[in-house]
């Protein structure tokens, strides 16, 4: 005889908000809400160096796997990309935005919870400390006005100037100078905003869950950074 207590199938529970806040937004929204004040809360306190500190050994961890991976692949990249969409607001005015928003570290931080610290060097490259796979990492971008250098790889990924006139390209380092990776951003306006097309190559070893984090963070990433653009616009 089956016993019916042990092969029947249980529904998912359900909860709704029937009243209550006066705020408005849902249960999601309003725990989103809270982890982001407490995340902010926490990293101010700690500070930049009491993160890095802390976090000290997970980078050496993560450094040397995105070592690993680049001598895995022998310098081949892969590119992975994702497209936003904004409205209210151009590609120019983002831009500046994100540009003067390298002075106002806590900005930079707050778009995505996976970031650690973001500066700017005394020779204006950019220090990155943020999770990317299954680790936290500190990489190296160089400075803005660096000249692009394009490749035979992202080459391939240009889109059409007349449409994406904003470009930014750039090699993703380690403190020894190995490769790990390169961006490629590009921005063009549309009738009433503009479209963003986001790509990072990573080495070809990395696993596609390496790949899929990386799509989630900077969806996240650059879709609250022009959240906060725009806003400043108003």
């Amino acid at each position: 005889m089956i016993d019916q207590t042990m092969t029947a199938v249980r529904e998912p529970v359900a909860v709704e908000l029937i009243s209550g806040p006066t705020e408005a937004g849902g249960l999601a929204h309003f725990e989103l809400a809270h982890a982001r004040l407490v995340l902010a809360q926490l990293k101010k306190l700690l500070g930049r160096q009491g993160l890095l500190d802390l976090l000290a050994d997970e980078i050496e961890r993560g450094n040397a796997y995105l070592r690993d991976m680049a001598s895995q692949s022998n310098g081949e990249l892969r590119p992975t990309t994702i497209v936003l969409e904004a409205r209210g607001i151009k590609a120019g005015q983002f831009l500046r935005w994100l540009g003067a928003a390298f002075q106002d570290e806590p900005v930079l931080l707050a778009a995505e919870p996976d970031h650690y610290a973001m500066f700017l060097n005394i020779d204006t490259s950019v220090t990155v400390v943020e999770r990317l796979g299954l680790h936290a990492s500190r990489v190296l971008l160089p400075a803005f006005d660096k000249a692009p250098a394009w490749t035979a790889d992202t080459a391939d990924a240009l889109l059409p100037e007349s449409d994406y006139p904003f470009r930014r390209i750039a090699d993703i380092t380690l403190s020894d100078g190995t490769i790990v990776g390169r961006m490629l951003n590009q921005f063009g306006d549309t009738d009433d905003g503009f479209r963003a097309n986001i790509t990072a190559y990573f080495p070809t070893a990395c696993p596609e869950e390496f790949f899929e984090h990386h799509r989630q963070h900077i969806a996240v990433e650059f879709s609250n950074w022009i959240r906060a653009a725009a806003e400043e616009q108003h």
